[in-house]
């Protein structure tokens, strides 16, 4: 087995939504030789290794070489690789991308060998097999992991405050005030004067410490932040999940959710989004700079290592209707349509959704595994760094997630609304502008 690690690649970022007519060859079933595979995470490469491995020794006749590239240059080089006809065999997908590889053929469909090999799909997390099944009712994919939103939070500046733990587990949220939920923001904001935010005389042009983070880059997903919030009053992205074809940033929820996002950097409580470009949300809450974010749980293993910053986590706020609401995704594995060894590929990716890889993975306290007994292992592994991850998990638990908008034209629609999201948050545009967005992004479905 080989290994190239390689974080910063000097390749031009295309992509996978971008122009130009890429199609898969034919490829082929050998069974036989080495299959190369993809990842971007670097953080599960020591999980993925063991894998391969253990892969190894009962499939002696196929070496797994596996590529690490950094998220920012995983889809320009992998669109630039099926370009030039040498794609990974095997590669690790998202959601947001799954749609443009089907469409133009680069990915293999694997209803036939699930058929006949297995796995069976019932033990995967309810809703994580689901997610890749294509617009054209075909499985592209099996769930390797699955994720949720959450909060981390200072636990230094939350004493200080007089915000206590159990305070954060139970916050409730509304778009007229923005419930406890804002009332722990505004208590968390202090200006350079030591005022906090819900003290007179806060200072919103002159703030030390935010109370919430803003991601550098709002999308028209908004998967770690805003649809969390709009998701409680019952609002969804899409017509029908996956696949669905009429957008609703149209909506009053919609857009009475990021009115009040927006409003909490008109207060100060938040930065303003020009004050986030180049900074990572972990350096700002290391740097104190923010005393709260909305993550994925995938970020655990990274937040936790951050020195000199005690953090702890905490679930997203209770909705009017009483119930929470978090963003849901899955990775999977998917197989290039123009592998010469589609063959050997499929007994990897049928291995790396398996109970014995997806048990080390959860071992390795990164992420948690889609199957559903590995669930509680990955838990307890995770919270060996010194953070809760149940605070994320317990929306599986209690029904209350719902699943990242799988769409086709997802490149245009992330340009339009990508767009859109910084011009209101910028304060260039009002909410409403995103009635003329959304128009924008529906035509997508109309054209012929």
């Amino acid at each position: 087995m080989t290994v190239a690690a390689a974080a910063c690649l000097a390749v031009a970022l295309v992509p996978v939504c971008g122009g130009g007519d890429v199609t898969a060859t034919a490829g082929g079933w050998d069974e036989t030789g080495e299959v190369t595979y993809w990842m971007w995470d670097s953080a599960q490469l020591p999980a993925y290794q063991q894998c391969a491995t253990d892969f190894e020794a009962t499939h002696p006749d196929i070496d797994i070489s596996t590529e690490q590239l950094g998220w920012d240059d995983y889809w320009g080089r992998l669109l630039t690789a099926f370009v030039a006809d040498a794609a990974p065999d095997v590669f690790v997908n998202h959601t947001s991308k799954t749609g443009d590889f089907i469409t133009r053929g680069l990915i293999e469909p694997i209803d036939q060998l699930v058929a006949r090999d297995g796995p069976d799909l019932a033990q995967y997390v309810p809703g994580t097999a689901e997610l890749w099944i294509g617009p054209d009712g075909q499985r592209y994919g099996l769930p390797k992991d699955f994720d949720t939103i959450g909060a981390f939070y200072n636990v230094e500046m939350a004493e200080a405050a007089g915000i206590s733990a159990e305070q954060m587990q139970n916050l409730t949220w509304n778009p007229e005030d923005g419930g406890t939920y804002e009332d722990v923001i505004a208590r968390l904001s202090v200006d350079a004067n030591g005022v906090r935010g819900d003290e007179p005389g806060f200072d919103p042009a002159n703030v030390a410490t935010y109370g919430l983070g803003l991601n550098k880059n709002p999308s028209g997903a908004g998967q770690s932040d805003w649809a969390n919030y709009a998701a409680t009053l019952g609002w969804r992205h899409t017509d029908k999940a996956p696949w669905g074809t009429r957008f609703n940033y149209d909506d009053p929820r919609f857009q009475d959710t990021t009115a009040w996002w927006r409003g909490l950097i008109e207060k100060g409580y938040m930065p303003r989004l020009e004050l986030t470009v180049g900074g990572q949300t972990s350096q700002l809450l290391q740097s104190g700079t923010i005393a709260m974010a909305t993550e994925g749980s995938w970020q655990i293993s990274n937040f936790a290592g951050l020195g000199g910053t005690e953090l702890a986590t905490a679930p997203m706020p209770i909705g009017p209707a009483g119930e929470r609401a978090s963003m849901t995704n899955s990775l999977a594995d998917s197989i290039a349509a123009g592998s010469d060894n589609k063959g050997a590929a499929w007994q990897w990716v049928r291995y790396l959704a398996s109970e014995e890889c997806q048990s080390v993975v959860a071992q390795g306290g990164v992420v948690v595994p889609a199957i559903e007994s590995t669930v509680e292992t990955a838990e307890a592994a995770i919270g060996e760094s010194g953070l809760a991850i149940t605070p994320f998990t317990r929306n599986f638990r209690e029904g209350t997630t719902f699943p990242y908008p799988a769409t086709l034209h997802a490149g245009e629609i992330d340009a339009i609304m990508g767009t859109a999201m910084e011009r209101v948050m910028a304060c260039q545009a009002d909410p409403a502008s995103f009635t003329e967005a959304n128009a924008e992004v529906n035509a997508l479905f109309t054209q012929g």
